[in-house]
C-alpha cells in the first residue's frame, strides 16, 4: 500500500471523528492554527521571502492576510449559521397526503486534496483559503506543496499538525506531501477524495478537472485558473482622468512583477483618447524597474510568450521587454485595433507577467462586441461616468455574464477578504463559477447538502433539533428566525 493510500485511510478516519465534533471544537482548532502560524513568523517572513523572491514587506502583508482568513473562517464556524439549516414542519392533517417532517442542512463532504500555488507562499498554500475553509467545513486535507517554496511549506504544516494536536483533533485531519505530477494524480484518482481544489495555470487546472471527471465516481475540482481581467475605459471617465487613470492602470499591471490572477492583461480604450492614454500609460511603465519573479521556469515562460507575440503584425508595441536573465520580469505593453482583437482568440490568453494589451475600439457598439467576445474571467472593471453607466444597461448585463466580481472604479488587483467576496468566474477562469475561492462563502465548496426526514428529535444534528440549542439563524417553515 502506497504511502498516499495510508494518508488516505487516516484521512477518512479523522473525517468520521471531525463530523462528530461540535462547532466550538473546530474553531478552536482553526484559531490555534494562526496561533501556531503567528507564533513562527519571525522564521517565516525571511524563508517565504528568499524562497519566492517577493520582497518581505509584501510577504508580512501575506501573512497578516492569511492569519486573518483564518480567523475569518473560525468565527464562522463558531457562529454557525453558514450550514443553511432549513426546517419544514410536518402537517399530519394535510390533504391528500399528510406532510412529513423535512430538516436540511450542509454537511461536510469527505477528504479534500489542496494544490499549493507557486504566487501565493501563504495565503493560496498551505493554510491559505483553501485549506482552511475545507477543514472549517469538517474536512480533512490531503495538502499537496508546491515545488516553488518548500521550506516554507514545511513550516507552516508543522504548525498547522501542531494546532490538530493541541486541539485534540485526530491526526489525519491533516497530511503534507510533496511530490511531482504523478503524486498529484494519485491524489486525485483515489476513491476516498471527495473534492480538489486548485489555483494556477489553464494547463494544470483544466488536466485536473478532465482526470477528476473521468474517474468511476467523479469528484468537484474547484480550479482558479486566472484570466486577463479586463477594463472597460468609456471616453466621458478619462476627460477628467486621465494621468490619474493611466498611472492607476500601469500601477495595477505591474503590481508584483505581473504575477497576480486578477493582474489587468487587457484594457478597452476609445480611439478618441487612445494616443493619449497610450502616452501617459507608457511613461508610468518607463519608471518600472524590472523585478525577481517567482522562479525562473514563470520568467522563462513569460519572456517565450511575449516572443509568440511579436510574431503577430496585428500587434502595436509600446513597451517591448526582452528576457535579461533567468528571474527579471519587465514590464511590456501593446495596442491593437479592435476588429484584429476580435478575430483572434489568442489576444485573450493570460500571460502571466507585467504585460497588457491595449484594445482600441472605435464607437460603443464594437465594444459591446468585444464584451461579447470576451471568454470568462475573475474580474471586469468598468471605468465611467454615471451618466455613461445609466445609458449601458445592456453593456453592464452583458459584462455581468462573463465575470465574477464587476467592479465599478478602482483596479482589481487586490482581493479584500471578507463575507461578500466572489473570487471565481465564468470557466475558463474557473471550472465552477458557482464557488469561490476567497471568502466566508468558500466554505461551501466542501459541504453538501441532506435532508431529514422524520427522524427523531433526538438523533438530529444540533443544527436541525427542535429546540435550536445553536441559536443559530435558520430558515423554519420558509422563515428565517433565531430561535
Amino acid at each position: 500500500m502506497s504511502q498516499i493510500a495510508i494518508n488516505f485511510q487516516d484521512a477518512q478516519k479523522a473525517f468520521l471523528i471531525l463530523k462528530t465534533l461540535d462547532k466550538d471544537k473546530i474553531a478552536g482548532f482553526l484559531e490555534e492554527m494562526a496561533k501556531q502560524i503567528d507564533a513562527i513568523r519571525d522564521d517565516l517572513i525571511p524563508t517565504a521571502a528568499r524562497e519566492s523572491h517577493l520582497p518581505e514587506g509584501r510577504i508580512t502583508g501575506e501573512l497578516g492576510r492569511t492569519l486573518g482568513q483564518i480567523r475569518l473562517f473560525s468565527a464562522l464556524v463558531a457562529e454557525g449559521s453558514w450550514v443553511e439549516a432549513t426546517i419544514d414542519h410536518p402537517d399530519p392533517d394535510r390533504k391528500p397526503a399528510p406532510k412529513p417532517d423535512i430538516r436540511r442542512m450542509l454537511k461536510a463532504l469527505g477528504p479534500v486534496v489542496v494544490f499549493g500555488a507557486s504566487n501565493f507562499p501563504l495565503a493560496f498554500s498551505t493554510a491559505g483559503g483553501d485549506t482552511v475553509s475545507a477543514l472549517a467545513a469538517g474536512c480533512p486535507v490531503l495538502y499537496k506543496a508546491h515545488p516553488a517554496h518548500p521550506e516554507t511549506s514545511r513550516m507552516v504544516a508543522e504548525s498547522i499538525k501542531n494546532a490538530v494536536r493541541i486541539s485534540g483533533l485526530p491526526k489525519g485531519t491533516f497530511h503534507h506531501i510533496e511530490g511531482g505530477i504523478d503524486t498529484g494524480q494519485e491524489l486525485v484518482a483515489h476513491p476516498l477524495a471527495k473534492a480538489v481544489a486548485f489555483t494556477g495555470s489553464y494547463r494544470g487546472g483544466k488536466a485536473l478537472f478532465d482526470a477528476c471527471n473521468a474517474r468511476e465516481n467523479p469528484i468537484p475540482v474547484f480550479a482558479e485558473m486566472g484570466s486577463v481581467n479586463p477594463i472597460f475605459v468609456m471616453e466621458g471617465y478619462l476627460a477628467d482622468r486621465m494621468d490619474a487613470a493611466a498611472a492607476a492602470y500601469a500601477s495595477s499591471l505591474s503590481l508584483g512583477v505581473g504575477q497576480f490572477c486578477t493582474n489587468p492583461g487587457l484594457i478597452f480604450v476609445p480611439r478618441s483618447q487612445e494616443e493619449t492614454f497610450a502616452a501617459a500609460v507608457v511613461d508610468q511603465l518607463k519608471e518600472v524597474a524590472g523585478a525577481p519573479m517567482l522562479h525562473e521556469g514563470i520568467c522563462h515562460t513569460y519572456y517565450q510568450a511575449l516572443e509568440t507575440l511579436t510574431q503577430s503584425k496585428k500587434l502595436k508595441w509600446l513597451l517591448h521587454s526582452e528576457e535579461t536573465d533567468v528571474l527579471t520580469g519587465n514590464v511590456a505593453l501593446a495596442k491593437i485595433k479592435a476588429s484584429d482583437w476580435l478575430a483572434d482568440e489568442a489576444f485573450q490568453e493570460e500571460v502571466f507577467g507585467p504585460f497588457g494589451i491595449m484594445v482600441v475600439y472605435e464607437d460603443r457598439d464594437q465594444l459591446h462586441a468585444l464584451a461579447e467576445k470576451l471568454k470568462g474571467q475573475l474580474t471586469c472593471t468598468i471605468w465611467a461616468e454615471e451618466e455613461e453607466l445609466q445609458s449601458s444597461g445592456d453593456l453592464l448585463h452583458l459584462i455581468e455574464e462573463k465575470c465574477g466580481r464587476l467592479l465599478f472604479k478602482g483596479v482589481p488587483t487586490g482581493v479584500e477578504v471578507g463575507h461578500a467576496m466572489q473570487h471565481g468566474g465564468p470557466f475558463p477562469a474557473t471550472t465552477d463559477s458557482r464557488s469561490t475561492s476567497v471568502g466566508s462563502y468558500a466554505i461551501k465548496r466542501f459541504a453538501r447538502p441532506v435532508a431529514y426526514q422524520d427522524m427523531p428529535d433526538s438523533l438530529l444534528p444540533e443544527a436541525l433539533k427542535e429546540g435550536n440549542p445553536m441559536a443559530i439563524l435558520r430558515k423554519v417553515d420558509g422563515v428565517w428566525v433565531n430561535y
